[in-house]
């Protein structure tokens, strides 16, 4: 529905287009790594013997529902992209990429976390990394850096000494006293 002031279309806001061949792109992709993913030699040999409605055969192969979902996503992103294309000029996508590949920089984070967590414990690790991220958020304040930390001991009690969740120790662990390392592997 349209008409109202400064409403935009679904074709007309930014990154868009942009959006749509993505979305096509990795539906190609997936399509296309189906046969590694999924089992279709029992889904040839019932087309084969054309009896392929018997019993729901075809319908209860492993490749038959994630290939219509596919083929699904490949035809309608298909169309999704030449409407967007008409509707809509390739330039100024770039910024809006650019824009959306800023969120790539949480994933860094993440992985330098992963990374971190082994060698100095998932406690420290924790600890260091939500306050990090809270000053990368923006936040300034000592006292909400000291609200992240509580944060993320609350997320480790939680996690690794309320569930018992088996999270590796860190290497640092190794140069504590022997009943203080074994305290601190199993709840932090």
């Amino acid at each position: 529905m349209s008409g109202m002031p400064g409403e935009t279309t679904g074709a007309s806001r930014p990154g868009a287009l942009l959006f749509a061949f993505v979305f096509l792109a990795l539906s190609f992709l997936l399509l296309s790594l189906i046969g590694s993913e999924t089992k279709f030699d029992a889904m040839w040999k019932v087309l084969e013997k054309g009896n392929v409605f018997n019993r729901g055969k075809l319908f209860a192969q492993p490749a038959f529902w994630p290939a219509v979902g596919l083929i699904g996503m490949c035809v309608f992103g298909v169309g999704h992209l030449w409407r967007t294309w008409r509707a809509k000029s390739p330039l100024g996508e770039g910024a809006e990429g650019l824009f959306w590949l800023r969120s790539l920089e949480y994933l860094l984070w993440f992985m330098a976390y992963v990374q971190t967590a082994p060698l100095i414990g998932y406690l420290p690790a924790t600890l260091i990394f939500t306050a990090l991220l809270a000053f990368r958020a923006g936040y300034r304040e000592k006292r909400m850096i000291g609200y992240a930390v509580l944060t993320g001991l609350a997320v480790v009690l939680v996690f690794k000494t309320g569930l018992s969740v088996k999270i590796p120790g860190g290497e640092i662990y190794e140069y504590l006293p022997n009943t203080l390392r074994t305290f601190a592997i199993v709840n932090f």
